[in-house]
């Protein structure tokens, strides 16, 4: 696969936690041999899946990675907010056959623990470019083509591992 394009989506609410988690993001794509040729900055998690859904539609992006910290306040509120984005985000991921980093902290965690968290934007980067990889290695070994079997390599691997 040729170089992988990344975007991301990252919310500005608890920017303390997020800053951090963008910047950390960028350095890791570019360890990863990644281009992030896209940066969405939303108000908040709740608003990630608009976004997430521009940047799927562009031809030239591969993968994304949402990031963000949903801190527990004295509602439920943030248990709602990290379902309904992330339940959202993976409809997107499948709709549009692209992979999408889960980078989001929370719920239930306290400022502090968002702030240990941080390394979750480059776990995110992680998963969106290895997905992209194995997808990519995947189309090249679609049944059909010269001394293929039904399933690709790559797949084959990985239920061998479950």
């Amino acid at each position: 696969m040729e170089k992988i394009n990344l975007g991301i989506v990252a919310s500005e609410f608890n920017y303390d936690i997020t800053y951090p988690m963008i910047e950390l993001a960028k350095e890791h794509a570019r360890f990863l041999g990644a281009d992030v040729i896209r940066i969405i900055k939303v108000p908040g998690v709740f608003d990630a899946p608009l976004a997430v859904k521009k940047l799927m539609q562009m031809a030239d992006i591969d993968c994304a990675v949402v990031l963000g910290a949903v801190i527990e306040g004295q509602t439920e509120h943030d248990e709602i907010v990290a379902q309904h984005a992330s339940r959202k985000i993976a409809d997107l991921s499948l709709d549009y056959g692209k992979p999408v980093g889960l980078g989001i902290s929370g719920p239930g965690m306290s400022r502090l623990e968002a702030h240990q968290r941080v390394e979750y934007a480059k776990r995110a980067v992680e998963a969106a470019v290895k997905m992209c990889r194995v997808l990519g290695d995947s189309e090249e070994t679609q049944p059909g083509s010269a001394g293929d079997s039904d399933t690709s390599s790559v797949f084959k691997d990985f239920m061998e591992m479950g």
